[in-house]
């Protein structure tokens, strides 16, 4: 059962509980920090965005975890095999950094020693720009780039938590907005133009229980001349409700049932590089996945640990929208990945 949320109201009620799960295909609920009744240092909120095209791709992010703040520029350069990751933290922000409470208005700005990441929304775009003097290799990076943002429809959802019912997660996915921009790296620049180059938005804001595992992919391109992206994911919190799973076309969401990351294992762990597949309930998203590049990264502090793959790579298969139409992909850039956290 896929439950549409379909009335705008507030998020929380009086005792921090969230008044409707499901998911919906705008961001319609109010989303107020101060209506949350759980533990400060629980609460968790953070923009991401990642711009990719075949050639290479950036993956920004500014969050808030309240006992801590990671701020992280990412450079992957898929034609090289190449990737580069610096991600200074602060600690105990405790919601300092004012995010706002909604993707549609607000900007957001993290600073700290020889670095800046700024997203600003501007109307119909999102104007993204960094500056790092130490990336990588003890050398700068800086970047400048601008989303256009149409007025899109996109994956909205409302997740709870059994453990708990102050623990929530109220989490938008944008896709497949047009990128224009660049980025200076040791002595090269890494072009995005419109015509090849698309941004996806990880909006996201909630109290998260300490230990669970994502299933996330995503990809957003062009298909004979349509924007065409999708979003798929499970793995914590109450999903009865409904899944994160949506095709997107032209700005229009379908929604789809429940779809299974089919990792491949060898000598008994997962064996990120070899080639997955992924099949869905209703057969609507049937894919295979042939990987380029896993970004990795496993951290463990005891109390507080992560274990990332995100792998990117191209998708071929089929997703059916929901008037019956089949969208064949082929060699579609993507990525999906697996993360397991403490925090």
């Amino acid at each position: 059962m896929q439950h549409e949320i379909v009335n705008s109201h507030p998020l929380l009620d009086e005792n921090g509980h969230l008044i409707e799960t499901g998911y919906a295909k705008r961001l319609i609920l109010d989303y107020d920090r101060k209506s949350i009744k759980a533990h400060p240092l629980r609460i968790k909120e953070w923009d991401y965005y990642l711009i990719c095209n075949d050639d290479h791709a950036l993956a920004l992010t500014i969050d808030d975890n309240s006992y801590m703040a990671l701020d992280s520029i990412s450079l992957l350069d898929f034609r090289n095999n190449k990737q580069y990751t610096n991600s200074p933290m602060k600690f105990m922000t405790l919601g300092k950094r004012n995010f706002p409470s909604s993707s549609k208005y607000g900007d957001v700005k993290a600073t700290g020693k020889g670095y800046e990441i700024e997203f600003i929304k501007k109307d119909n775009q999102r104007v993204l720009s960094f500056h790092m003097d130490n990336f990588a290799e003890n050398k700068p990076i800086e970047g400048h780039i601008v989303l256009d943002d149409p007025d899109d429809e996109s994956m909205v959802i409302v997740t709870p938590y059994k453990e708990s019912k102050v623990h929530f997660y109220y989490n938008q996915k944008i896709n497949c907005m047009p990128a224009e921009g660049k980025c200076l790296f040791d002595g090269k620049q890494y072009i995005f133009e419109k015509k090849n180059s698309f941004g996806t938005l990880d909006w996201g804001r909630g109290v998260w229980t300490y230990k669970n595992t994502w299933y996330w992919g995503s990809g957003s391109g062009s298909v004979d001349g349509h924007r065409f992206g999708f979003n798929i994911g499970y793995g914590f919190g109450d999903t009865s409700a409904a899944s994160e799973n949506m095709l997107f076309y032209d700005g229009k969401a379908h929604k789809l049932s429940k779809v299974t990351f089919n990792i491949p294992f060898k000598d008994g762990k997962e064996d990120y590089l070899s080639d997955w597949t992924f099949t869905s309930d209703d057969g609507r998203f049937e894919m295979n996945f042939k990987p380029i590049m896993d970004r990795a990264s496993n951290t463990d502090f005891v109390i507080l640990g992560s274990d990332q793959h995100q792998v990117f790579g191209h998708f071929s298969g089929k997703a059916i929208l929901d008037d019956g139409k089949t969208i064949e992909l082929k060699d579609f850039l993507g990525f999906a990945e697996k993360v397991s956290n403490k925090w």
